[in-house]
């Protein structure tokens, strides 16, 4: 199971760490209940201590420093470690459009929030390693598909294509003289100084998340104002597999769907954990190795609308878990089961039946 821990919680001071939050779960998942997490070190933000966050000169430190101090506390308990989760959506909404601290705008701003990010992957992954020899990197980002019906878009089509693969490229050291898109993060502001160090420091992942959500990741290019503007749409299972074979063809390491789901009516979930399981067995039946998918949320969700809205808290809440979630008047938030519970639990226990046998990647 993936779960996330609070970073602004257990590091609620330079140098301070308070563990009482992580004791109770922890110990009680692996322990009690038999749950392997993936931890989710940093999914989204910064403790506030930290001036401007992802771009402080002491953040790539920082996070390091409560990444060692995590794994070396909580070794005997966890394996599988994800250094950051999302990079693109982190580098988005903190560096070009200026909607999550340090509100950051511009190609500039996000080269900025790209390559501080890229750093500090490299140092966490560098200090779990020395933690923990054995620990294995689940590097997880917000894959898309993009697309246009306007030729004259082809050049931004393949520029935004390759946009996508760049924290992961930055965090294996692939950024060289060569990388096509490194006279771009220069003349963005990107430090010669910081991209050669990360050249000279490569990490290694053993898996790679691809995030996906059927409403939220597929853009079409269009031109608007002179300018080519994405332009979402329902991508479907076409869009999961293309981004799923990208990935994979590209970084050549096992893959596992870390999130998915689509909102809506229970039917219209069932629809699509249907539909995308289905497409994890066609990519295992050709010898992608697909091993693992999770359905993200466990219950609904509040909307990123309400950071910025008028409404009550329920007005937010948007339905895309295997529980719903209702005001019950007194506000407090009651779960609610589908039938998807017992779908998901048999999914589980019937993998491969589900999903098929993983068979030998071909040559």
């Amino acid at each position: 199971m993936r779960y996330g821990i609070p970073w602004y919680r257990v590091n609620p001071a330079p140098g301070v760490f308070d563990w009482s939050w992580t004791d109770e779960v922890l110990e009680y998942m692996v322990r009690d209940l038999g749950i392997q997490p993936i931890v989710d070190l940093v999914h989204y933000g910064c403790p506030l201590w930290l001036e401007r966050e992802f771009v402080s000169p002491e953040y790539p430190r920082r996070v390091a420093e409560y990444a060692r101090n995590f794994v070396e506390r909580y070794r005997g308990l966890t394996t599988y470690y994800t250094p950051l989760n999302e990079p693109l959506v982190n580098t988005r909404f903190c560096g070009y459009t200026g909607n999550w601290p340090p509100y950051l705008r511009g190609w500039r701003g996000y080269v900025r929030v790209l390559v501080a990010l890229a750093e500090g992957m490299s140092r966490t992954v560098a200090a779990i390693r020395e933690a923990q020899p054995g620990a294995s990197i689940v590097h997880v980002e917000a894959t898309s598909s993009y697309t246009t019906n306007d030729p004259t878009l082809s050049a931004d089509l393949e520029f935004t294509r390759r946009r996508q693969f760049l924290p992961t490229d930055l965090l294996l050291g692939w950024v060289n003289d060569e990388h096509p898109l490194k006279p771009w993060l220069l003349q963005q502001g990107a430090s010669p100084r910081t991209l050669e160090w990360l050249r000279e420091h490569p990490q290694d992942i053993e898996l790679f998340g691809n995030n996906y959500y059927p409403g939220i990741s597929c853009y079409r290019l269009v031109r608007k104002n002179g300018v080519a503007t994405r332009k979402p749409y329902y991508g479907g299972i076409e869009g999961l597999e293309e981004v799923v074979r990208a990935y994979h063809e590209r970084y050549h390491k096992p893959v596992m769907i870390t999130e998915s789901s689509t909102r809506g009516p229970v039917s219209r979930r069932e629809h699509w954990m249907d539909d995308s399981l289905a497409v994890v067995r066609g990519l295992r039946a050709e010898g992608v190795p697909v091993i693992g998918y999770t359905w993200w949320p466990m219950f609904s969700l509040v909307d990123w609308q309400y950071r910025r809205g008028g409404k009550i808290l329920g007005e937010y809440l948007v339905h895309m878990g295997l529980w719903d979630l209702r005001d019950d008047g007194t506000g407090n938030l009651r779960r609610e089961p589908t039938r998807l519970v017992d779908k998901f639990a048999s999914c589980v226990a019937n993998t491969e039946a589900v999903v098929g046998e993983l068979r030998a990647i071909p040559r």
